[in-house]
């Protein structure tokens, strides 16, 4: 049986990797999917590959009045929402003198406001129809860190705390509130950066980037995706408020 069967689940930066990943395999799960997204043409290409179970809809997350009026709509047209995977987001490199106030505020805009505007704007469903769960896309960064990512490790220590803060307060509306915290994934993002920033030594800053993990090379999507699966599942009925760390070791044996 499908794990997923009929479930109505929005995940938000779907049209690409890991938001992706997470999509392919909820649909093969038996969801419904409701993709956000700001690519329109990534999110064409998503829901071409991902057939009938998929929609997608054009919606910047940082804005609240357009999350409010998308997913006002998706609960509409399909009568619950029962799973929200809030994994949009956007990355930044820099300390706290090379990051400007107008990055440090574009970073909390997309990676902290967004999440917050959506987990709002289900919520206000998830209470009223009987429950659900919410799987919030933190980082290792959100307990840890990293040379030069001040305004993303803000971020996503953030995002960490809403977790905590919607397990607490809705749990007793049967609402399921966790996150994960990937390692570094390999991605488009880390192969476009490892190009713009590494020209010539691609090969090298890979295979260094990939080390940097104990388990010795960098996490696949579809591994982020099986994790969103569990969390999102019937089967994680007993766990809320948790922080999982999906990261190859990295917070524990490096």
């Amino acid at each position: 049986m499908p794990q997923l069967l009929n479930k109505i689940a929005i995940i938000t930066g779907g049209a690409s990797g890991i938001g992706l990943a997470i999509a392919q395999r909820f649909v093969a799960e038996g969801a419904i999917v409701e993709i956000l997204d700001r690519n329109v043409a990534e999110m064409e290409s998503a829901v071409a590959s991902l057939g009938a179970q998929a929609t997608a809809t054009a919606c910047d997350v940082a804005d609240y009045r357009q999350v409010d009026d998308v997913i006002a709509a998706i609960h509409a047209r399909r009568g619950r929402i029962d799973i929200l995977i809030n994994n949009a987001g956007i990355a930044h490199v820099g300390n706290a003198l090379t990051t400007t106030p107008e990055d440090f505020e574009r970073v909390q805009r997309v990676n902290v406001f967004g999440p917050a505007n959506c987990l709002r704007s289900t919520l206000r469903f998830m209470v009223a129809d009987g429950g659900g769960s919410i799987v919030n896309l933190a980082s290792c960064l959100s307990v840890m860190a990293i040379a030069d990512r001040f305004a993303y490790g803000t971020s996503k220590g953030a995002v960490l705390a809403m977790t905590y803060s919607v397990a607490k307060d809705f749990l007793d509306k049967n609402i399921r509130c966790n996150a994960i915290l990937p390692g570094r994934v390999h991605t488009p993002f880390v192969d476009g950066f490892i190009a713009k920033n590494y020209a010539g030594r691609e090969a090298e800053m890979f295979e260094k980037l990939s080390k940097a993990q104990p388990i010795g090379r960098m996490a696949q999507p579809s591994e982020i995706a099986y994790a969103a699966l569990f969390l999102s599942s019937d089967e994680a009925g007993f766990i809320t408020g948790t922080a999982l760390p999906v990261d190859g070791g990295t917070l524990t044996i490096r």
